[in-house]
């Protein structure tokens, strides 16, 4: 656990949860701040401990996830530098509803919640900016939501990588920021299932290997994005059965009987 740097307190400074906060008022709930140097797999804090800190990531890829009775991981969210987590558990002393690990090897602050409570008894604009970033929360769960119920795992994947990609139109190289089994996860896919996508995604220019993905237009997976499933101008269209020849229909041969009554 070190001392935040210069570059630190500017990147914390820059995060929603601070929007609104005058320099003064951010300077004093920075006080206490400290920060984490983390190993991959390395758990900040699990499911159901007692929320004792809220943290901003300075670096790296941080995910929240829920073990299920089964034993699974249902990843929550994959966060990265320059986002905050936890301020609502902090805020009202509760316990973390979810298990935070580096994915990565990452950089965190960390500001005690003890702290927190104390700078809001004597600033009530600190509790509002807290009240305030805990909307966002919300509001980009529902996203996640919609994403998850409305649009099919084809456009869950594009979308994704267009959100990876450093310019919408052309020819483009993206790199993948973790492994693909919790990138899976985080779209609410089986590793075979987004492997499926993947292929599906060859026709239109869009080739996967390894970590490396090479898009041939960046407009044409931004149109699939915003392309509704049962679109006929969806560029990626369900194979339809071929259609099978007519069969010959075979006429019966007059019975014995009824030749004889002719």
């Amino acid at each position: 656990m070190t001392a935040p740097t210069p570059v630190d307190l500017e990147i914390a400074a820059q995060i929603p949860v601070f929007s609104g906060l005058k320099p003064q008022a951010l300077a004093v709930l920075l006080e206490e701040a400290s920060v984490f140097n983390l190993r991959p797999g390395h758990a900040l804090f699990r499911q159901g401990e007692t929320a004792h800190a809220f943290f901003i990531i300075m670096d790296g890829w941080i995910k929240l996830y829920r073990v299920t009775p089964a034993g699974d991981e249902a990843v929550l969210n994959v966060l990265t530098k320059g986002e905050s987590f936890a301020e609502a558990v902090t805020f009202t002393s509760g316990r973390y509803p979810a298990t935070a690990s580096a994915v990565t090897a990452a950089r965190v602050m960390v500001i005690p919640a003890e702290h927190v409570m104390n700078c809001i008894r004597k600033m009530p604009d600190v509790a509002i900016a807290m009240i305030a970033s805990t909307s966002q929360h919300l509001h980009r769960m529902v996203q996640q939501i919609e994403q998850l119920m409305a649009q099919s795992a084809t456009q869950r994947v594009a979308e994704f990588l267009a959100s990876l990609a450093p310019r919408a139109k052309g020819p483009c190289t993206i790199t993948l920021p973790y492994d693909k089994s919790l990138i899976a996860g985080r779209l609410g896919l089986k590793p075979e299932s987004l492997s499926r996508v993947f292929a599906k995604l060859r026709a239109i220019g869009v080739d996967v290997r390894a970590s490396t993905v090479e898009v041939r237009d960046m407009a044409q997976l931004c149109k699939l994005v915003a392309c509704d499933r049962i679109n006929a101008r969806c560029p990626i269209k369900p194979r339809l059965p071929r259609p099978q020849p007519p069969r010959a229909v075979r006429s019966e041969p007059k019975s014995a009987m009824a030749g004889a009554g002719s």
